[in-house]
């Protein structure tokens, strides 16, 4: 198998264990303000990916070097083309992260009022951009002989790629909605899967129309196996809740975003980033690639250091399994008057 195609595989990989992962993070912060009823509550479901949320943003990073690395043609095109939509999910993760670390600096509700709502927006805007992103991808855009991107920025704003966008939206919404059942008890926990239920019936139609637009458009055999057991793991995962099987829930939309992005990739094998212009050029996994030699020496060091960052990050998860609930949040002491 030539190192390309290698290569292809492993970003694939990477954006599958981003989505899945970063992909429930997105979801509780989106559904602090319905989720929680108090301060209490809302330090409850923060808590859930409180030890978990910045290692899961290590796999856009990897992936975004991989891409550079691997792929450099790619990742300009890219970076030059998508440079408004990637800024404002760069910001939007920017401002999250410092919400998450300051929102429990001072005790006044109002400051912490303040980085609640950056915790919401931070996490809907790129919920909703990347799917704006992929689904571009895999659509085409305007791209020229000399591998350049010639459109602007509303053109990205197509029907495909809004379906896209309210796609991932949702099932990240249905993901945070089973994560926060399967980490919490008491009250949050029943209202998490009653919703869960409600927002994966619409993820469920949005994903079904948004899969079944790609494979008519662009699809191959693979593919379509692919999004099949996708949808198929989604309603398994749905179907689990009622009788209160949360960690089945879980592994179903977990299954099910992993293997719809799966299947976005195998589609767009070997293109890397399709073209709409008659007369320009696709950027491939052959034309965008770097040197055989770049490629060997990255492959040595993914076989060393991948399995040791999967260990840890799974050790992680592993030491912070437990559900949590309002009695182990510890009283927040009171706001000191501002004389």
């Amino acid at each position: 198998m030539e190192l390309t195609t290698v290569w292809f595989a492993l970003i694939a990989v990477l954006w599958m264990g981003y989505f899945t992962l970063e992909g429930f993070d997105f979801g509780v912060g989106m559904l602090l303000p319905v989720l929680a009823r108090d301060d209490t509550e809302r330090r409850v479901l923060i808590n859930t990916i409180g030890p978990v949320w910045d290692g899961n943003e290590v796999w856009l990073l990897v992936a975004g070097g991989a891409t550079f690395a691997a792929f450099p043609e790619w990742y300009a095109t890219l970076f030059s083309g998508f440079y408004l939509p990637l800024l404002l999910i760069l910001v939007a993760l920017i401002v999250r992260g410092l919400a998450f670390e300051y929102r429990a600096k001072r005790p006044d509700a109002a400051w912490k009022g303040r980085w609640d709502l950056a915790i919401i927006v931070g996490s809907f805007v790129p919920a909703l951009l990347w799917g704006v992103a992929f689904a571009n991808i895999l659509r085409g855009v305007p791209i020229d002989a000399d591998l350049e991107y010639v459109g602007g920025f509303f053109t990205l704003l197509n029907p495909y790629a809004l379906l896209g966008g309210v796609t991932t939206l949702l099932l990240f919404l249905t993901h945070g909605a089973v994560f926060v059942s399967l980490k919490t008890d008491g009250d949050i926990r029943h209202r998490a899967r009653a919703l869960a239920l409600k927002v994966g019936a619409g993820a469920a139609v949005a994903a079904v129309a948004f899969l079944v637009w790609t494979q008519v458009e662009t699809g191959t055999a693979a593919s379509a196996v692919a999004f099949v057991v996708a949808a198929l793991a989604l309603v398994a995962g749905l179907l689990a809740l009622p009788s209160g099987r949360e960690g089945w829930a879980f592994l179903g939309t977990f299954v099910a975003i992993a293997l719809a992005v799966a299947g976005l990739f195998l589609a767009l094998f070997p293109d890397v980033m399709p073209t709409t212009l008659a007369a320009g050029e696709s950027l491939t996994t052959t034309n965008a690639a770097a040197t055989p030699y770049t490629l060997k020496i990255m492959t040595v060091v993914a076989v060393v250091f991948t399995p040791l960052v999967l260990a840890y990050q799974g050790w992680t998860y592993w030491v912070f399994r437990k559900r949590i609930a309002v009695h182990h949040i510890p009283v927040a002491p009171a706001a000191t008057p501002v004389p």
